[in-house]
């Protein structure tokens, strides 16, 4: 191990010195092609003079802007920190007059002039973070999650947080309330189905904790960046899961705790954040305010009003996030208590999951935001045993925050997303990758949406060693553990002794990240000038020549600034993660020797499972309804595993209302998809043996055929489906010639190819089909 450790550390600081001189290289090439004349001295005043001036007009206005920061801030404070939402909204509930209290609301969002939404429509319920800062990233700006919701004709209803924590609260209390919140929703709208819970962020594993905690409270459930397997991921691209070993654990949150009086200061896990990437934080985002400062203040202070909130955490909570997620992992393992002995258990939710995530996030990388799934089921047929329906989406570059607040996501993904939850829950049990397709048409762009079925198994393309990288988190558990106990017994009871609520607030307005913002504002007598300068300078603004000398040489200073501060990120994070696994890993090797070894697990008998078992002993018996959804499924199989939104649409529009399913609740449709899926699964050649004795009479046959005449003709099949197509009408034909004669029938059965595997797509086409040919008898 030590060994590999060392050479991928060598390999990382190799290309962190590449990246850095590409970066030399492609800023230098603009001198490069300049001409080679010579400029002309005066050209060379003038610019310089043009330049000089521009450079101290945005330098007045760069600070001026900071200024309005600090009084933003200042304003935002004073205020009680209310949500930023871009839409005005009233509040519905407060958790604060719960029995159990805790410090979070339920609002409803008021549709902007020329939105209309229908109360009889699925409502949307949107859980933001809380991770240090305030509510409202999912309601930002109009072109958002809320937006996207509203403009579809759904009510729209947000969950908030309050600055400060209820005295003892727990994350236990705030699941029950956020439960609350959802039977109140329900009860505001009989009339449809069960809301649909977004989740961002850690909103996402708290929406699961709801799913979790209340299954029949909640709709489809999408968690958006949510960080759900805190261990995962991989060298070189996610940093900050390393942050709980090399800071021993979770004894350091106690600390802040205590020394906030009992209260997490929210500004630390931004603080957490900033760290990632050092660049942005002290100079590119100013970089650019600076460079683009008649265009870009606006855009600045709009963002940073939300990212200067920092809310506050109760101990406990704080505690139980760190123990369970970041350090311990238990959510994912099943292992997080909500109380004693009473550990939330991810497989009790009912509703269908949608998991979006981006290969541009460090913060929550693909393999946090998936990887539970392959712990809590380890193959597709223990997915498919557990009834659940879970649809992936992955963009390829956007960042974290991007997920939430970017217009264009909201645009594309998340308009997608609430287009596919009104089909999501009629989908049979299985893991489906969704992908975004995008056509120009007319100057307009028109989206689709691709779902895909895949295997839980294909999971394991995320993971460059097989999580093997993952051991050493279970020494870090084990440490922290150890270390908590002894400051539990020996730290805590003197910390907690003197730390004051005074002192307490007077180390959170020291703190960096508020100290920047009220220093710069106009509680400084220094900077009262400077509103009048800014003024000034705004009103004689100068203009300089972008191409000239000196701007060029700016630019060049700002890129290779910026490039030196990733140059040393980059030696920071891998030597930062060559400590981790020097620290932890020979101990994980150490740990992993001592443990027993475990029995070798005998393959589940997913036929066997409850829900399975029940199904096929059913196959012989059903209605109109049940016939309908077998035969498609028996043609879905015999298809390639997609399924295009579009289609679905089209689907529904020709024969939704006939098949029944629409007019149902939910859950019975769910229930019917699920029985029959685990009958073409497991017995296909019975399944359409069965066929026709779930439609006992004439018109059941008739409508029945009349229906797949109509599909026929409307749908694009391959030969396979438009050859099963047939032997269903012959089957159910037949049965009407039995019926009135009498006569025995032939009954020729498509066994169903052996399901593809990772790997055997190519073969698939080439797989050869067999027919078994037998006697039936009426009754028989």
């Amino acid at each position: 191990m030590q060994t590999k450790v060392t050479q991928v550390y060598q390999e990382r600081c190799a290309q962190a010195w590449q990246r850095y001189l590409e970066t030399l290289k492609a800023t230098s090439e603009p001198f490069r092609d300049k001409p080679a004349s010579p400029e002309h001295p005066l050209d060379l005043w003038r610019d310089a003079s043009n330049y000089w001036l521009d450079f101290t007009q945005r330098s007045i206005l760069f600070w001026d802007t900071l200024r309005q920061r600090g009084n933003n801030w200042l304003e935002h404070e004073k205020a009680g920190k209310p949500p930023l939402l871009d839409f005005e909204w009233e509040m519905i509930a407060d958790a604060r007059t719960f029995d159990r209290p805790a410090n979070y609301a339920l609002v409803r969002i008021t549709p902007p002039d020329g939105v209309e939404t229908d109360p009889d429509r699925r409502p949307f319920v949107i859980i933001d973070p809380r991770a240090g800062h305030g509510p409202g990233i999912g309601g930002f700006k109009q072109d958002s999650q809320v937006g996207v919701a509203l403009k579809a004709g759904h009510p729209v209803y947000f969950v908030i947080f309050f600055p400060e924590p209820m005295p003892g609260q727990t994350l236990a209390d705030v699941s029950r309330a956020e439960a609350e919140f959802l039977r109140i929703v329900g009860k505001r709208h009989p009339k449809t189905r069960k809301p649909v819970v977004i989740g961002n962020c850690q909103g996402g594993w708290a929406s699961m904790l709801v799913g979790a905690l209340e299954p029949d409270l909640a709709g489809p459930i999408v968690i958006n960046g949510a960080p759900m397997s805190y261990w995962a991921g991989n060298d070189g691209e996610n940093p900050m899961r390393y942050a709980g070993g090399m800071l021993g654990g979770t004894w350091p949150a106690l600390l802040a705790s205590d020394l906030g009086a009992g209260t997490f200061d929210g500004a630390h896990l931004v603080e957490n954040f900033e760290y990632l990437n050092p660049a942005n934080t002290y100079f590119d985002k100013y970089y650019t305010l600076f460079s683009k400062i008649d265009t870009e203040p606006e855009r600045f202070l709009e963002f940073e009003r939300w990212w200067g909130g920092f809310f506050l955490m109760d101990r406990q909570e704080i505690r139980w996030i760190v123990e369970n997620l970041f350090v311990g992992n238990n959510l994912a393992e099943g292992d997080a208590e909500w109380s004693e002995g009473r550990a939330f258990d991810l497989r009790a939710i009912q509703s269908p999951i949608i998991v979006f995530a981006s290969l541009g996030d460090n913060i929550t990388p693909p393999q946090q935001a998936f990887n539970w799934v392959t712990d809590i089921y380890p193959t597709t047929e223990a997915l498919k045993a557990n009834g659940q329906v879970i649809v992936g989406l992955m963009h390829k570059s956007v960042g974290h925050l991007g997920i939430f607040v970017s217009g264009a996501v909201a645009k594309r993904e998340h308009s997608q997303i609430v287009d596919l939850i009104e089909y999501i829950e009629h989908l049979p049990p299985g893991l489906y990758g969704m992908q975004i397709e995008e056509q120009k048409l007319n100057g307009s762009v028109q989206y689709d949406v691709m779902l895909t079925e895949r295997r839980v198994e294909e999971l394991q393309i995320l993971q460059k060693y097989g999580r093997k990288d993952e051991m050493p988190f279970r020494a870090v558990e084990a440490t922290s553990e150890a270390l908590v106990s002894a400051y539990e017994t020996f730290v805590h009871p003197a910390v907690s002794a003197v730390a004051t609520p005074t002192g307490a607030a007077m180390r959170r307005a020291m703190h960096p990240q508020r100290a920047q913002r009220w220093a710069i504002s106009d509680l400084n007598p220094f900077l009262w000038p400077l509103k009048g300068m800014a003024d000034m300078a705004r009103a004689n603004r100068a203009s300089r020549d972008d191409g000239g000398p000196m701007a060029m040489m700016e630019r060049w200073t700002a890129s290779m600034t910026s490039a030196s501060l990733d140059l040393y990120r980059d030696f920071r994070d891998a030597t930062v993660e060559n400590a981790f696994f020097r620290t932890y890993g020979p101990v994980s090797i150490g740990m992993s020797t001592g443990e027993q070894p475990a029995a070798a697990e005998k393959p589940a008998d997913i036929r066997s499972a409850p829900l399975v078992k029940e199904a096929l002993s059913h196959i012989e018996e059903g209605d109109r309804t049940r016939a309908i959804v077998r035969a498609t499924l028996l043609l879905m199989k015999e298809g390639t595993g997609r399924r295009r939104l579009s289609a679905m649409k089209r689907a529904r529009e020709l024969i939704g209302k006939d098949i029944g399913l629409i007019d149902m609740p939910a859950e019975a449709a769910r229930a019917i998809i699920r029985e029959q899926s685990y009958i073409v699964d497991f017995e296909p050649a019975k399944a359409l043996a069965a066929l026709p004795k779930l439609l006992p009479t004439a018109g059941d046959r008739h409508s029945v055929l009349d229906l797949l005449d109509r599909l026929e003709k409307r749908i694009e099949a391959n030969a396979q489906q438009l050859r099963l197509l047939g032997e269903i009408r012959r089957l159910i034909s037949e049965q009407d010639i039995e019926k009135e004669e009498g006569e025995p029938i032939t009954v020729t059965l498509i066994e169903r190819q052996t399901e593809s595997r990772p790997g055997e797509a190519t073969r698939q086409q080439s797989t050869r089909r067999a027919r078994d040919t037998r006697r039936a008898r009426p009754g028989s």
